[in-house]
Formats: C-alpha cells, structure tokens, sequence
C-alpha cells in the first residue's frame, strides 16, 4: 500500500475517493491545470485528509479521476537543471500547525492540506515548495509560546528525529516520520509541484543531540558530526524531496563575513563542495536543486560549490531591469541569480499592489519563457496574513491567534481575511496567465 493511502487508513478513513464539489467551485484553470484560489487558507485547513485529497483528484492535470490515490506517482520532470528558473514558495509549516493551547503539532499534515491551493508548474517552468521546518528547533519543539518570546526555526537539533511541530507522533508506531514525508511528497508531485526544506549551517545554530548525554554544539571540524549533517539530508532526499534551501549560504568558506549575521562557525568551501556532492551522489539524484541564501555577485563561486540558483541578486520593483538580467543570463543553465518577492527576513510593511507587482515581474519579465531566473516567494505573498505579524516574526516565534483555544480559531485569526481572500485571487489571476507560457 503507498504511504498516501497508508496514511488515510491510520487516520480513520477509506481509501474510495469521489470528486470534491467545494474545489469545483473554487477552482482556477490555465489550460488542464488547476487549482483553488480566492480562498483563505482555514478554508482548506479545517477539511479532513480525505477531503484534500478528493480536492487534489478534482484538479487532476490529466483530466483523469481515480478513485483511489495511484501507486506509481512522478515528480514533474523538468531536467537536471531544472532548479534555475523554478518558482520557490517556502511554507512556515510550524506556522499552519494544529495549536491546543500550548501544544503545537501536525504541521506537515496542515501543507498537505494547503496544496489544492498552490498553482501547480507551469508548461517550462516547476513550482517548488520550501518547508520552513524539518528538524526539532532547540528553542521549544512542540509548543507555541507568547508572540514576545523567542522559538527560533533558525536554532535546531541534528540526531533527534524530526520536529514534533511538523510529524504526527501519535501515530509514529503505524507510519514513520519518512513515510509521512513519502505521503506529502507524492501528494505534492501529484498536484504538479516539486518539494524541498530549509537548512541551516551556522554551527551555533546546531545541537547534536547524544542518546546518553546533554545536547552539543555542533562542529564542522567533528567527523562524526560532518558525516550525521550529510546522512541526515540524504534521508530526507531519499523520501521524494527534491531541493534544499541553504541559509547563510553567501558566507560559506569566509566570505563577506562582515555582512554575516548568522551564530557561529560555517563549513569550509571544500567542505560545502563535497556535502552537496556526497548528497547528490548518495541519493542518486543528479537533478537536485540546491539555493543559496543572498548567493549572488559571485557566480562562478556559486556555481562551482554546487548551487543551483540564489536569492537577493535583483530587486524585482521594476520589470525592464528583472528582464535585462533574464537575458543576460538566458544561457546559464548550471547557475543563474534569481528573484526575490520576499524573503524569510520580511517583516512586512509591503502593500498588496507592490507584492502583485513583484510576482508579476518574477513570473513575467524575459524575453522568451525559457529564460526566466528562478524566483523566491513566501506564504505571505500566496496568503497574507494578518496585520500584526510577518514572515520574519514567525520564524522567530511560534505563537497561537487563537481566540478561545482551538486549532481553528487560530488557522482563521493568523491570515488576513476578505482582503486576504481577495487578493488571492489576483495573485491566481497572475498564474493563470503564466502556467502554460
């Protein structure tokens, strides 16, 4: 049995699906491909697992329903290269996750259930979601705390499994960590979308966590915990990921530290150089993508690392200067800057018509579709959220908008609501037009 339908079983439900009439109301379509849009993500985050995957059989690209989720489900194939010119959309997992009171859990479960929303690739171009959250976070894994209270996503655990914020433990016995990845991954591949997480390599950053002792910090000069760095993301590439997201990547091996404002030592050049290749050759993937955090001006020591893209080169306001690089580097198919709409370290202020725009000129601005730099984007720029908090802030803190304790309180009280829903669509409006360029 595949992991999706494993998945349903362990849940409680049957694996017989019927096509969602909720999704046919609310779909867009450019072409064959489709999904949900002027929605406002409680929406789909108060519906069951079965009922996002009868959604996700709605919007089916091939036209075809199938009653049960298929056995044999492929990632969209769009070559080796396919990372520099991908739309990378990175989802605060923690942020959607099921909040009890203080508990906070089940945040893969709730992007699972994000996906019918999430325009699938486009005809020359994939769509890439970015987990925020993979690993347990030193600073509180499994609880939300006040929003003035630190719960660094940037702070994790190596050797301690994986987030009790993200994977449902409950059912741990029935179904591992990996295979509920497998689950979300098939899922994701077969609305049309590719699937990577964020990592983090400032050394502070990382505990290594020791069965019979207390938690250390990580060191790249350790081999031991150089090899577990390595082994735990080929794991994770072995469950259908296909992208890694590196932070603080600009300053890997020294450079332009005085800009650098992560906690503690990074890995050499060399030893970057080898991580990305080691994971490429141990998972036998030589089509990942990996993106560089602000890895731009350089670009052969970019490309020669091992990265495939990297934000922060452009600023995307204005259209003509986002399409003179586009051409400039129409044949830069090993490594090419990329796009920024937003980043992780948005704190907000932007009105509606400015993210329109810089999505408009990410989606739009090159000579001929093939061209096109890849580009970066944030939950907020699909969904926004409400008017006293941002990306960064959620990164930094895990907090509940719940008004009376429920999880669902809290789904309806963190994104915006009629303009949220509003400006949805018009960021669907902007899709439609490019998914089948």
């Amino acid at each position: 049995m595949n992991t999706v339908n494993k998945l349903l079983e362990i849940l409680g439900f049957d694996v017989n699906l019927k096509p969602d009439e909720w999704t046919k109301e609310h779909q867009f379509a450019s072409g064959m491909k489709k999904w949900v849009a002027g929605i406002v993500p409680s929406e789909l985050l108060k519906r069951s697992l079965k009922e996002i995957i009868e959604s996700l059989m709605t919007l089916n690209q091939d036209g075809n329903f199938y009653v049960t989720f298929p056995d044999n489900i492929e990632s969209p194939d769009y070559g080796d290269k396919w990372g520099t010119n991908a739309n990378y959309i990175e989802i605060n997992n923690r942020a959607i996750a099921e909040m009890y009171n203080n508990e906070c859990k089940n945040g893969l479960l709730s992007t699972m259930k994000l996906l019918p929303a999430i325009p699938p690739s486009a005809k020359s171009w994939a769509n890439c979601i970015i987990l925020s959250q993979i690993f347990p976070n030193i600073y509180g894994d499994s609880y939300n705390k006040p929003a003035e209270e630190e719960n660094s996503i940037y702070g994790i655990k190596l050797n301690g499994g994986y987030s009790k914020n993200i994977i449902n433990y409950s059912i741990l016995d029935k179904i591992t960590a990996i295979e509920q990845f497998e689950a979300f991954n098939k899922l994701a591949n077969f609305h049309g979308l590719k699937t990577g997480f964020r990592t983090v390599i400032s050394a502070d950053q990382i505990k290594v966590v020791q069965p019979d002792g207390s938690d250390v910090t990580f060191d790249w000069s350790n081999n031991e915990h150089f090899e577990l760095f390595i082994n735990s993301h080929v794991e994770l590439i072995n469950s259908g990921f296909e992208a890694i997201f590196i932070d603080s990547a600009k300053h890997i091996g020294g450079y332009d530290m005085g800009n650098y404002t992560g906690v503690g030592a990074l890995p050499s050049y060399e030893q970057m150089q080898y991580i990305i290749h080691e994971i490429r050759l141990r998972t036998g993937n030589t089509h990942l993508s990996f993106v560089g955090e602000k890895s731009s001006g350089d670009y052969e020591r970019y490309e020669n690392l091992g990265l495939s893209t990297g934000t922060g080169f452009i600023e995307p306001n204005d259209f003509h200067t986002v399409k003179d690089v586009a051409i400039n580097y129409k044949y830069s198919k090993s490594y090419a800057p990329g796009v920024e709409v937003s980043n992780d370290n948005d704190t907000g202020g932007r009105t509606y018509e400015e993210r329109l725009r810089r999505i408009n000129n990410s989606l739009f601005a090159y000579e001929y579709p093939s061209d096109k730099l890849a580009s970066f984007m944030q939950m907020e720029d699909l969904f926004p959220l409400r008017y006293d908090t941002n990306t960064h802030h959620l990164m930094m803190s895990n907090p509940s908008y719940s008004i009376d304790g429920s999880l669902e309180s809290h789904w309806e009280n963190l994104f915006a609501k009629d303009d949220g829903r509003e400006y949805n669509k018009k960021v669907a409006e902007l899709f439609m037009y490019s998914l089948n360029l």
